[in-house]
């Protein structure tokens, strides 16, 4: 059977028998209230890995989206404070604004310039991080002040079940916000020519041009949404955890990196999937959960992820030469 063969097939086999096994080891795995806490902790990682699955699919590297995302979420936060603004959709359009603006700057030098992604987002990490903390400040807005409207917006719950000591455990309207994102970047990448445009620039940029797609219009509508999809983001986790910290995010890149990598999207473009990239998130959010819940330091946390990466892209590199040969 040819669905057995593809690559969102063979994670989701492998996820559902690392769950078996984790839950052999710690049965406290099962219980509802840390599996709600493993799709909560998928969100913010979830969202930003879309961004990243479609730099990757055009055969770039961004490392860019977690200064990108502390910018616009940090920005907006200070805007609502000093407006005195107490409105939810504003300012997530205008942090997702932000955060495509700031792509676009990367798409312009990838297109003009014909430079390495890679390169050119670590320099507009440096900038826009340079800035943020040189500029604007280095304060943190703990939640005495703020906005209870991002507050009360990110406690929303969709299911919430009594447990046995007396509390009660929820399951965050976060996520269907996060599965709405991925369903239309899959819609995107699947049905419309700009998505087509996308997978053409991975698998070769000049036979893409020569195919009539305009690829200016694809990197600036790639990068640009992925700054999109990083200011949302930002801006999304602020409102979960009930602070806004400039210096959040650092090393973040690592783990979303990881999870699009582990979802089968390919180092050379060309190749991945919004289903895949699900998946490897959730895979990589539950291997840290279960490593927490077994008292392991967070070195050694660093460490699996360190070795998650190395595996999936030695396995996503032998896979793609093969195809080759």
């Amino acid at each position: 059977m040819a669905w057995l063969r593809k690559s969102e097939v063979v994670i989701a086999g492998i996820l559902l028998l690392a769950m078996i096994l984790i839950g052999l080891v710690n049965p406290a795995f099962w219980q509802l209230d840390n599996l709600f806490g493993l799709l909560r902790s998928n969100v913010i990682i979830g969202i930003m890995a879309l961004g990243v699955l479609l730099i990757m699919i055009s055969g770039g590297i961004d490392v860019s989206f977690p200064a990108f995302a502390v910018a616009a979420m940090y920005l907006t936060i200070k805007g609502m404070l000093y407006f005195d603004y107490n409105g939810v959709v504003l300012p997530f359009v205008a942090a997702a604004t932000m955060g495509a603006l700031l792509g676009c700057l990367n798409a312009f030098f990838v297109y003009k310039f014909r430079m390495i992604p890679l390169i050119v987002t670590l320099g507009t990490a440096s900038m826009v991080r340079g800035f943020l903390l040189g500029v604007v400040g280095t304060s943190i807005i703990n939640i005495n002040k703020m906005p209870d409207v991002l507050i009360d917006f990110a406690k929303t719950d969709i299911i919430t079940l009594p447990q046995t000591d007396g509390g009660t455990s929820g399951l965050t309207a976060m996520v269907l916000v996060y599965f709405v994102l991925a369903a239309l970047l899959h819609f995107v990448l699947r049905h419309t020519m700009i998505g087509r445009g996308v997978y053409a620039l991975g698998g070769d940029a000049e036979a893409a041009s020569r195919a009539g797609f305009d690829l200016r219009k694809v990197i600036f509508f790639i990068y640009c949404v992925a700054g999109a999809l990083a200011g949302f983001a930002g801006l999304l986790h602020s409102s979960m955890i009930w602070l806004a910290n400039p210096r959040d995010f650092v090393g973040l890149e690592l783990d979303v990196i990881a999870a699009v990598v582990l979802g089968g999207a390919s180092i050379f473009g060309g190749r991945g999937s919004v289903i895949g990239t699900m998946l490897g998130v959730f895979m990589l959010v539950m291997v840290k959960n279960s490593l927490i819940i077994m008292k392991i330091d967070t070195t050694w946390q660093r460490v699996a992820v360190g070795v998650i990466i190395v595996i999936a892209t030695a396995i996503t590199a032998w896979r793609d030469n093969r195809a080759k040969a």
